[in-house]
């Protein structure tokens, strides 16, 4: 197994300690006398191994703490260096402050117990003031570094666990930042797709009718409709426009439209579609117009607005019908058009449309069905079926 390499301020540590140490044994400067090992070399020993745990501190705070707790021991023996002293003291703060969370919590408690059992041990050997001071000198040794150990720790962990927290806040708001682009992004889409399909469904069928066919009349009533849905497309272009501007020009955006106009939008679709033989009825089954939410309203006239813009590309000859219903806590809207081949010119679909149908539907938490079905008279037709669920009290103030 290799060994983790000592991390260099540590070794200037380690190398800072034991030049003290030999400064202070060269002179004779020692914390003791008449000790077991009175030879003058003695306590370099103690001085060396110290040293050398000094340089591990940090990559082995545990071995480091074990091997320094025998050195000082040794260290006792002889007649001493105040360096050694010193340096144990910074084992212990590292073993704390490195070491592993179990022994972060065991050493102060450990230390606070040998200066404790040291204190009283003392006392009743000696029996005399000089126990208690020797049982300060063994707390500042082993139980305050310990203790700045604990504080210094619990301070790094705190300013961490404030990082995480900061940078997962930050990730939160960015990940909130992104989707509310992307809502905005799909609110846009279905906004443009709405109020232009129709429009250019219309320029781009009578168009092609106007090309394809050699008849003066009908080449002039193309070019009228399509002039028409030019003009209307660009003012709903303008509309989108003033939605998007910061509020710091001249143009106002328009309110929103309502059901109030359907009317003038089957008026519209019915001249679009007059060349591809479907008539547009609408069966409004509301007793009140009033007490529906924007949104509520504004789904509705965007989910009719599609599905006539499909009928007039894909619908066979027969009647469009357009159904408004009121449920207990819903607004029904229901379309239907004839299925089947149809003739003369065609505009392709793109399928975002159904795409933008049930987009609406599901912000409002409401119900969306699309597909073809058989009428009452086994005739084949395409349906289009949302339910926009309505507040209580709208309905109560309705």
């Amino acid at each position: 197994m290799t060994l983790p390499r000592p991390h260099r301020v540590d070794l200037l540590i380690a190398v800072s300690g034991l030049a003290c140490g030999l400064l202070l044994w060269s002179f004779g400067l020692y914390t003791t006398g008449d000790r077991v090992f009175d030879q003058r070399w003695a306590a370099l020993v103690p001085l060396a191994v110290m040293s050398a745990t000094e340089a591990v501190r940090r990559t082995l705070p545990g071995t480091a703490l074990a091997v320094g707790s025998l050195a000082l021991v040794a260290d006792q023996l002889t007649n001493g260096n105040l360096a050694t002293v010193l340096m144990y003291t910074d084992v212990v703060y590292a073993s704390v402050v490195y070491g592993s969370p179990a022994q972060a919590r065991r050493v102060p408690y450990t230390t606070a117990l040998v200066t404790v059992g040291v204190t009283v041990g003392f006392l009743v050997w000696w029996q005399n003031a000089v126990a208690l001071l020797v049982g300060v000198i063994t707390g500042m040794v082993s139980f305050l570094p310990a203790v700045t150990g604990a504080v210094v720790r619990n301070h790094r962990e705190a300013a961490e666990s404030a990082r995480l927290r900061a940078e997962q806040t930050a990730l939160l708001a960015e990940m909130d930042r992104t989707q509310a682009v992307v809502a905005e992004r799909s609110r846009m889409a279905r906004e443009l797709h709405d109020m232009v399909a129709n429009h250019l469904s219309a320029i781009a069928i009578h168009s092609t009718a106007a090309l394809s066919l050699d008849e003066p009349a009908t080449t002039r009533q193309a070019l009228t409709v399509i002039r028409e849905n030019s003009v209307a497309g660009l003012a709903e272009m303008r509309r989108l426009i003033g939605l998007l501007r910061d509020g710091s020009g001249d143009t106002e955006p328009a309110a929103a439209p309502t059901l109030a106009g359907l009317d003038a939008l089957l008026a519209q679709a019915a001249a679009n579609a007059e060349p591809s033989g479907l008539v547009l009825v609408l069966d409004d089954g509301r007793e009140s117009a009033a007490g529906l939410p924007a949104p509520v309203e504004l789904a509705a006239y965007r989910i009719v607005q599609e599905s006539l813009t499909n009928a007039l590309k894909h619908a066979a000859p027969g009647e469009v019908r357009v159904a408004l219903a009121r449920a207990p806590g819903a607004l029904r809207v229901e379309v239907t058009s004839p299925y089947g081949e149809r003739p003369g010119p065609s505009a392709p679909g793109s399928g975002a449309g159904l795409v933008g149908m049930r987009e609406r539907v599901a912000l409002l938490g409401g119900v969306f069905e699309a597909g073809r079905v058989t009428d009452g008279e086994g005739r084949g037709c395409w349906r289009v079926r949302a339910e926009l669920p309505v507040d209580a009290h709208d309905e109560e103030r309705a």
